[in-house]
């Protein structure tokens, strides 16, 4: 079934495919519409769940950990500030192996205060243990909301997973969605089976324990290693995905025109789609330009980068934020895999975006022209910047 719906409303149907046992949800703009579409679905039936209105972004998250302590599956929601707020919250679910999917619609930090579509707020967690993955549109977020859970509950992975969808610019534009049917996603997403990290009367357990410098190490190798072994993971579960459902998203990131791409423009959510607009423009024109978007930014994706851009001579990476007083972090993430390359390709830092301002075609084209020149330009450049003093 075909539905014309926005980005939020097409988080809530993924949602509702997944069956979570609980949904616990604050509103908070621009994530809002998809919390209170789960809301109706509670209440007319369409989905069987308890629905916990609670009384701040902290305790959303904290009662969601509550939920999957049990082996039961959580939902929560939430945006910028909201998500800082939650922070406290998310190296307990991450670190006790708990399973939680999130959505987050990227916004703006403050000060000063602003309520449109920029990675500040997610960027500022990549610390934190949770899989990180990045959608273009409102059907990828709704396919995502399924992947998400089968990922997560992998025993190999048991890991949360935050999925970002680009404030208002996705959360609230319309597009035509394929909703899968329910029997379709049940046959690929089982009920969750918690054998591990789970409280159980009859095998009592003690979750989120402390330990001193004897075994708190091992602990943080064991999840690190884990989250790096997620890949496999993540691909064997696209793949599986699309061979039932028909759409494949390539695993941790997807390409466009990069085979023979002299000059690569790597990046994150829906700015993809408009770049691969500018691609095509400029391929007419006989310009052999790419484009990489990174899906997942945790675990990061660096052998492919690397495979991707190797007979490329620059890269430019487009970052909706800033790390102050360095670069963009997905900047930072991309050179760091490119260490390791016996001729590694120049890189630009391309920050844009920032408070939801728009980065448009003619960004794009530039930023290619920019990396097309022979001509050298400052390693980090501000896109459609009206004033950097």
């Amino acid at each position: 079934m075909k539905k014309f719906i926005c980005g939020n409303d097409a988080v809530a149907e993924g949602v509702r495919l997944a069956k979570p046992h609980v949904i616990s949800a604050y509103p908070i703009t621009p994530q809002t519409i998809a919390v209170e579409r789960l809301s109706e679905m509670v209440e007319d039936g369409s989905l069987k769940a308890e629905y916990m209105h609670v009384e701040s972004e902290h305790t959303a998250l904290a009662a969601a950990m509550g939920v999957s302590s049990v082996g039961a599956r959580a939902f929560t929601a939430t945006s910028s500030q909201g998500l800082l707020y939650m922070a406290e919250c998310l190296p307990y679910a991450s670190g006790a192996r708990m399973p939680i999917v999130m959505m987050n619609a990227n916004r703006a930090l403050a000060t000063p205060w602003n309520i449109y579509g920029d990675q500040m707020d997610s960027m500022f967690l990549l610390n934190s243990g949770w899989i990180q993955v990045y959608v273009e549109d409102a059907q990828e977020a709704l396919d995502m909301m399924i992947q998400a859970y089968k990922i997560a509950e992998h025993e190999e992975v048991l890991a949360p997973v935050m999925v970002n969808l680009d404030g208002f610019v996705l959360t609230h534009t319309y597009e035509l969605v394929d909703i899968p049917s329910h029997e379709s996603v049940d046959e690929f997403l089982p009920p969750i089976n918690m054998t591990k990290q789970v409280m159980r009367l009859e095998d009592p357990k003690s979750l989120c324990i402390s330990a001193g410098n004897d075994f708190n190490f091992e602990f943080k190798i064991k999840q690190d290693k884990d989250l790096h072994a997620s890949r496999k993971i993540i691909k064997s579960v696209d793949k599986e995905f699309g061979d039932k459902f028909g759409r494949y998203y390539n695993g941790l990131v997807d390409t466009y025109m990069c085979d023979d791409a002299e000059v690569v423009l790597v990046t994150t959510g829906s700015v993809t789609g408009t770049t691969r607009i500018v691609v095509d423009k400029m391929r007419a024109e006989g310009k052999k330009v790419g484009v990489l978007k990174l899906r997942y930014l945790r675990p990061f994706p660096e052998h492919e980068i690397r495979d991707i851009v190797k007979s490329c001579s620059k890269i430019g990476v487009v970052d909706k934020n800033i790390s102050f007083g360095y670069e963009g972090t997905i900047y930072t993430n991309v050179n760091s895999a490119l260490l390791s390359m016996d001729k590694a390709p120049e890189s630009i830092n391309f920050i844009g975006g920032l408070g939801g301002r728009d980065i448009t075609k003619n960004d794009l084209e530039d930023a290619f022209e920019k990396l097309l020149s022979d001509d050298s330009i400052e390693k980090i450049h501000y896109m459609n910047v009206r004033c950097d003093k």
